[in-house]
């Protein structure tokens, strides 16, 4: 009994504590009398996603499909990357420093470039998704495959595998847990990249609403953009979640409550 209600509890928490913030925060608007224009209560707020939900809906929907198609391509790349990187000492040490000092270069700045290269609209922001997303996902790769124990891969070289079957057999499956944790945290800076690239090279999406909102003084439209990129990425990081946890239960079991 005392198990389940901590499930609960864990459960809930976060519900409870969205809750507590969304009536602090509204009744802080409601006794200080805040303007809306300088920072709108949830209800207003919620009031203006009702009333503008056929556009939010469809600057949304268009976020999220690019989102999904330079986080597509990040994983792709960010695992080919990783497994090259993760498998060889030589392109570890070629790459490893390199990609590290790009990952510290401001994605932001890459979008007039962009721009240039492939105009205003979709290609800037499926590939400011892909430029800030691929990081996570190529060093948890990456790491997962460094990090086997020498002392298994010796044991399986004794029983007859080769470097490629160690990799491939051991190495990834290894490695899954990692990934995963790779994909939750890149989904939600894929929202982000694409989210700024749209604020500055797009005519659609939640980016353009958010300059768009903010230049009409729709505070409570901008923040409504806002809540919704924020619930994709949270809907997005929990879908990755439960598959982590239906593909790779073996490395939570000590998690499990004994069961």
């Amino acid at each position: 009994m005392l198990a389940l209600s901590q499930k609960q509890m864990e459960r809930w928490a976060p519900w409870a504590l969205t809750l507590v913030v969304i009536a602090v925060w509204q009744l802080l608007c409601s006794a200080l009398n805040v303007s809306e224009f300088i920072f709108p209560s949830p209800a207003r707020i919620a009031e203006q996603m009702v009333e503008f939900k056929d556009e939010i809906f469809k600057h949304a929907w268009r976020t999220l499909w690019v989102t999904m198609a330079g986080f597509g391509i990040a994983i792709v790349v960010g695992v080919l990357l990783g497994f090259l990187i993760g498998s060889s000492r030589l392109a570890y040490a070629a790459l490893y420093p390199l990609m590290t000092a790009f990952n510290a270069l401001p994605k932001a700045a890459f979008i007039p470039i962009l721009v240039v290269w492939f105009g205003i609209g979709v290609g800037p922001a499926v590939l400011t998704a892909f430029l800030i997303s691929f990081f996570p996902i190529t060093v948890n790769i990456a790491t997962g495959l460094a990090t086997l124990e020498p002392e298994l891969e010796d044991v399986l070289r004794v029983l007859g595998a080769r470097r490629w079957d160690v990799l491939i057999k051991v190495g990834l499956p290894r490695s899954m847990p990692y990934f995963y944790a790779s994909l939750k945290v890149a989904i939600t800076l894929a929202f982000v990249g694409t989210t700024v690239s749209e604020m500055t090279a797009a005519n659609e999406g939640i980016g353009y609403l958010l300059i768009s909102a903010g230049s009409s003084m729709q505070m409570g439209l901008a923040f409504g953009g806002l809540v919704v990129v924020g619930g994709m990425a949270m809907v997005m990081y929990e879908v990755f979640a439960v598959i982590e946890k239906r593909t790779t239960a073996w490395a939570h079991r000590g998690s499990q409550g004994g069961h």
